[in-house]
């Protein structure tokens, strides 16, 4: 059990870039698990077929 958090699949890191990643890493997931903004509502894209007319034209693009 004494695997490491953080392997280097290709070439070799020194312990500073490996620090400077794992510092990216928990400030990208520290700032991902703020509160959420308030974002605003979105419409759905489809359409509720009983609210529809009940006859559309052939050449119509609705």
């Amino acid at each position: 059990m004494n695997s490491p958090d953080i392997r280097v699949e290709k070439g070799h890191a020194e312990p500073e870039e490996v620090a400077a990643l794992t510092a990216i890493l928990l400030a990208r997931a520290s700032a991902h698990t703020a509160a959420p903004t308030p974002t605003a509502t979105r419409r759905a894209r489809w359409r509720r077929l009983e609210r529809e007319p009940g006859f559309r034209a052939p050449h119509s693009w609705r």
